[in-house]
C-alpha cells in the first residue's frame, strides 16, 4: 500500500511540475543565453507594456513556417510596447539541428530581430507548460511591475501560411490589451511539433 501511495505521489508531483501557467498567472522569470552569448532575463524588460514569449526551434516544419511571421510580429508590435522573445527548449542531443550553434546560424540566415534564447535545461518550458513549437505566451505588465499571462496558444490560425484572411490571435490580443480590454479568446490550441524532452 505504501508503495502505491509513493508511486501516486511521485506521479502527482510529475504532473504538477509540467502543469505550467494559466491565463492570469504571474509569468515565471527566466535568465537564458541569447544567440549573442549574453544572458537575457524577463526582468530586463522594464520599459515595455508586455512581452510575447514564443517557444520555437530550428528544425520543426511548423516553426520554420512561422519564422518570417515572428520577425514581422516583432517589427509591428515592439513599437506598441510588446517585443518578441523566442526560446528554443528542444533537447539538442536528440535533434542536433536545435543546438546553440544551429540557433546562431538560423537567426543570422533568417534575420531574426528578436532575442533567441536557449533553454538548455528545459526548466523554463516546463515552468510555462509549453508543449509545442511554436507555442506563444503573451505577457502583460501589471501595476505591480510584474508580468502576468494574458494569452496562451497559437500565433494565428494559419499553420500552413496560406490563408490571407487568417485570424491573428497575438496581434488581436495586443490590440485588446492596448485598448484596456482582455484578449478574446484568451487561449487557443497551439499547433506544431511536440517539444523534444530530455
Amino acid at each position: 500500500m505504501q508503495k502505491v501511495l509513493s508511486l501516486f505521489a511521485f506521479m502527482t508531483i510529475g504532473i504538477l511540475a509540467f502543469a505550467g501557467v494559466e491565463v492570469g498567472d504571474v509569468a515565471p522569470d527566466f535568465k537564458l543565453k541569447n544567440i549573442d552569448g549574453k544572458m537575457v532575463s524577463l526582468a530586463d524588460y522594464k520599459d515595455v507594456k508586455g512581452v510575447i514569449v514564443i517557444f520555437t526551434c530550428n528544425h520543426c516544419p511548423y516553426a520554420v513556417l512561422y519564422e518570417d511571421r515572428i520577425v514581422a510580429l516583432n517589427s509591428k508590435l515592439k513599437g506598441l510596447g510588446f517585443p518578441v522573445v523566442a526560446i528554443n527548449p528542444n533537447d539538442a542531443s536528440k535533434y542536433p539541428d536545435d543546438n546553440f550553434e544551429g540557433m546562431v546560424k538560423r537567426a543570422k540566415d533568417k534575420g531574426f530581430n528578436f532575442p533567441y534564447l536557449h533553454d538548455e535545461s528545459q526548466a523554463i518550458a516546463k515552468a510555462y507548460g509549453a508543449t509545442r513549437t511554436p507555442h506563444a505566451f503573451l505577457l502583460t505588465r501589471g501595476n505591480s511591475g510584474k508580468f502576468s499571462v494574458a494569452y496562451i496558444g497559437a500565433i494565428d490560425n494559419d499553420t500552413e501560411n496560406t490563408n490571407p484572411d487568417k485570424t491573428k490571435y497575438i496581434e488581436n490580443a495586443v490590440t485588446a490589451l492596448n485598448s484596456g480590454k482582455k484578449p478574446d479568446p484568451a487561449s487557443t490550441k497551439a499547433i506544431g511539433c511536440t517539444i523534444k524532452w530530455k
